[in-house]
């Protein structure tokens, strides 16, 4: 019987479905200083329920949650990998990904990678890129309330 083959995402009902099934999201890249985008989002994230599991080389602890030096590192199933990462960055973390067994690899706005995103549907693991998963979460979810 063949793998399951993962898809890349761009329709709402399926970024929604994800979300909905979703309980532990890596993210990739989180800063410790409150002023950046990736912790903004992941504590937004955390805020709505989910468990964040911080990967960031040199960090013990961020948003009160043991940091991991690299995703593969991480003990434990994860639901979504999401990647605070340049673009041509991507590549290293996505054998990581495969590893650690995650259903979908998010790149956030801006960041995208069709090599990555190929090798990551080939090993069954849906992928969304240039999109802001606290803008889709609050778009699904929080109807009527300034992201």
């Amino acid at each position: 019987m063949a793998e399951k083959k993962g898809k890349i995402l761009v329709s709402d009902r399926q970024i929604k479905e994800r979300l909905e099934t979703a309980r532990i999201i890596a993210v990739v890249g989180l800063s410790p200083k409150p002023e950046r985008d990736s912790y903004d989002v992941a504590r937004y994230m955390q805020d709505n329920g989910y468990t964040i599991v911080p990967v960031r080389p040199a960090q013990k602890e961020i948003l009160g949650e043991k940091a991991y030096k690299t995703l593969d590192r991480v003990p434990g199933p994860v639901d979504i990998v999401n990647v605070f990462r340049k673009s041509e960055d991507i590549m290293p973390h996505v054998d990581e990904a495969i590893a650690v067994g995650c259903k979908v690899f998010w790149m956030q706005l801006g960041i995208e990678n069709r090599e990555a995103a190929e090798r990551l549907t080939d090993h069954g693991i849906d992928v969304i890129m240039n999109r802001c998963i606290k803008v889709d979460h609050a778009s699904y979810f929080k109807k009527n309330i300034l992201v």
